[in-house]
């Protein structure tokens, strides 16, 4: 596979926000998280709220207190998942989407599986059938964009039901940038790390995730070659 295929990913231009649909609730949680809470934050009240948020299944690098990037992007993710604004800060709205054990709903429901909400912007890991980690993603912005090969292109993420076909263990260059250790399933389209992952749609057709998610993805074995990927 030539370089060109890590194309329609990165510096794209952000999107319109649309409303998240309703999602299930999971049991109530165990630490309450009574605080207005942001990054740099640290202490009791982080530690609470990044339990409750692995409780829930959203993914986070790490419980230890510091409020710190994966901790905006789960709490993002939750936030996207209960339709409220999506700004990574603890305040009366998201408390109560924690409290409700709010978390967004798959609808493959056996064997290995990602699949991505275009509408949430949410990316869902599915093992043996069971949900094992939400991840924060971005995707396609929906604006116009000039190709690398001079063709205007909308930058999208197609819907569909693929599978893994390729994956790059390293940065894998491209026209429009590097991509960290992407898995490709549509052409040149792939879930991939990358270093900016905003809270609405902004790559050029990828699905964005964190650097470290992108190495719980591939330290876990959840996007091995053939696996399912579901874009809805």
């Amino acid at each position: 596979m030539v370089a060109h295929l890590a194309t329609a990913c990165v510096l794209g231009l952000g999107a319109a926000l649309v409303p998240a649909p309703a999602m299930a609730a999971a049991g109530p949680t165990q630490a309450s998280v009574t605080e207005n809470l942001r990054k740099g934050d640290s202490g009791a009240q982080v530690t609470a709220l990044q339990e409750r948020l692995s409780e829930l299944g959203y993914w986070i690098d790490d419980i230890d207190g510091e409020y710190g990037l994966h901790t905006v992007h789960a709490v993002t993710a939750l936030q996207k998942a209960a339709g409220i604004a999506r700004d990574g800060i603890v305040g009366p709205d998201t408390r109560a989407a924690l409290d409700a054990g709010t978390v967004p709903e798959a609808t493959i429901t056996e064997g290995d599986a990602v699949e991505i909400d275009l509408e949430t912007q949410l990316l869902m890991v599915i093992s043996d059938g069971e949900p094992a980690g939400i991840l924060h993603t971005s995707t396609g912005s929906g604006n116009p964009y000039e190709g690398s090969d001079g063709v205007n292109r909308i930058a999208t993420t197609p819907t569909g039901t693929y599978e893994v076909f390729r994956h790059v263990d390293s940065w894998d260059p491209g026209p429009y940038g590097a991509l960290y250790r992407p898995m490709y399933f549509n052409g040149g389209i792939a879930v991939h790390g990358y270093t900016s992952v905003p809270a609405e749609p902004a790559s050029k057709g990828c699905a964005r995730v964190s650097l470290a998610a992108m190495d719980w993805l591939w330290e876990n074995g959840h996007m091995d070659i053939h696996t399912t990927v579901l874009v809805r």
